[in-house]
């Protein structure tokens, strides 16, 4: 076949093995990770395959593809490659993400995959250098979306730590109280240009020993809530129609799947990225929103400070977030929720303004960096998700080092 593509079977290229039990009672902790049908779902001290790795959900996430690159535990929900047979393991990934495993899931009452009719599948591969030019322009893309989850990872800890230290545990203020903080002095996470903006006393208020000259406020007064649209309402009417923004949305992060509604919305419920969403219902989460452009459904509320930095409120909220899931798990419903006074009910302490403007100028970049890599990763995975049929089909080509281009090809990564 010309360029030396060929048609053959999946079980000609690698060979899929059932992973192994693990229960719980039997692990140890330990560096290994433990590789599930739905990813990494915990740490064991023992390891069953090298990596690199390529592991397919079984049962439960079926047919979804990891490529593992720490030796690691396969679980028997899962199938890994036991036997690359000499093909790039990473191009394998990529090839396994293009198979329809619906056709191949038994016809049982729990859908599962059965690798004796996967190594059947019929696939297309090619040589083994450009197996390995189309692995290295897929998971540069990959590697940068995951450079950047990890990153995101780092700045909200970061935000998270400074929020929860100056406004939730009062450190700077116990720290001037006890002498560890002096004016023109810096100690970790306390700059010294902030030194005369925290007290050195508390004060009773509500909620206990608060900041000298702080107030007490409900999250209703730091905030406005806006509660979604009944969508059907408003049903798309054409190319314009915006994706509606649902709890399942919310939790995934992207409006994929998502059903459509009209764009002629009042502008209020028509959500951009950086907006921080709340799901009063179902399984509560408070997010910023980086999943695109869309229409804000009921059961959602958009959060939008009222004179307070959009930081604070946000903050504010994830740490209210557990006494409002034990309402919402409370309630005698199929699905819980809290209701409007809850947030009437909930007090926080508010610093006076030159405080918050001070930390916002700390805060806020770490926030909106996340934002920025969390609109990028869209894109970057859009751009992989469009790339990778064409690749693995052959209908693009990557050229070898030192060859011409020929037919449709994209450049030789650098």
């Amino acid at each position: 076949m010309a360029d030396g593509w060929r048609d053959t079977t999946l079980g000609e290229i690698v060979e899929l093995k059932r992973g192994y039990d693990l229960p719980s009672r039997d692990r140890r902790c330990g560096p290994f990770p433990i590789i599930s049908s739905s990813g990494v779902s915990g740490y064991h001290a023992e390891a069953k395959a090298k990596a690199p790795g390529v592991v397919i959900g079984r049962y439960g996430t079926l047919g979804e593809v990891h490529y593992i690159t720490k030796d690691y535990w396969p679980l028997n929900t899962s199938l890994y490659v036991r036997d690359f047979k000499g093909n790039d393991p990473r191009f394998v990934g990529y090839l396994l993400r293009c198979l329809d495993f619906q056709v191949y899931s038994d016809k049982a009452a729990v859908p599962g995959l059965n690798r004796n009719d996967l190594h059947k599948s019929r696939v297309r591969v090619p040589p083994l250098p450009q197996q390995r030019a189309i692995a290295e322009i897929l998971g540069a893309l990959d590697d940068k979306i995951e450079l950047n989850r990890r990153m995101n990872e780092t700045l909200e800890a970061m935000a998270r730590a400074i929020f929860k230290s100056w406004f939730v545990d009062f450190e700077p203020v116990r720290a001037k109280i006890d002498g560890r903080w002096r004016r023109g002095q810096s100690l970790p996470g306390l700059p010294a240009d902030l030194y005369d903006l925290f007290p050195d006393s508390f004060e009773d208020s509500e909620l206990g020993r608060i900041p000298r000259g702080w107030q007490v406020k409900a999250l209703e007064q730091i905030a406005i809530f806006l509660n979604g649209l009944a969508l059907q309402k408003y049903p798309a009417n054409g190319p314009e129609s915006l994706p509606v923004i649902k709890i399942a949305q919310l939790h995934n992060g992207d409006t994929k799947g998502a059903d459509q509604a009209s764009a002629d919305l009042p502008t209020d419920y028509v959500i951009d990225d950086g907006e921080v969403l709340f799901s009063w219902s179902g399984s509560l989460e408070v997010v910023i929103w980086t999943g695109g452009r869309g229409a804000l459904n009921q059961h959602l509320f958009r959060v939008t400070s009222s004179n307070q930095p959009k930081w604070f409120v946000f903050w504010w909220l994830r740490e209210h977030l557990p006494h409002f899931r034990a309402i919402a798990a409370g309630k005698a419903t199929t699905m819980g929720h809290i209701q409007r006074h809850h947030l009437s009910e909930a007090m926080v302490p508010v610093p006076p303004n030159p405080l918050l403007a001070a930390a916002t100028r700390v805060i806020e970049p770490l926030m909106q960096h996340a934002v920025a890599n969390s609109v990028q990763n869209r894109t970057l995975a859009a751009i992989r998700d469009a790339l990778l049929p064409k690749l693995i089909s052959g209908e693009l080509r990557v050229r070898e080092a030192g060859k011409p281009f020929t037919e449709k090809r994209l450049p030789h990564p650098v």
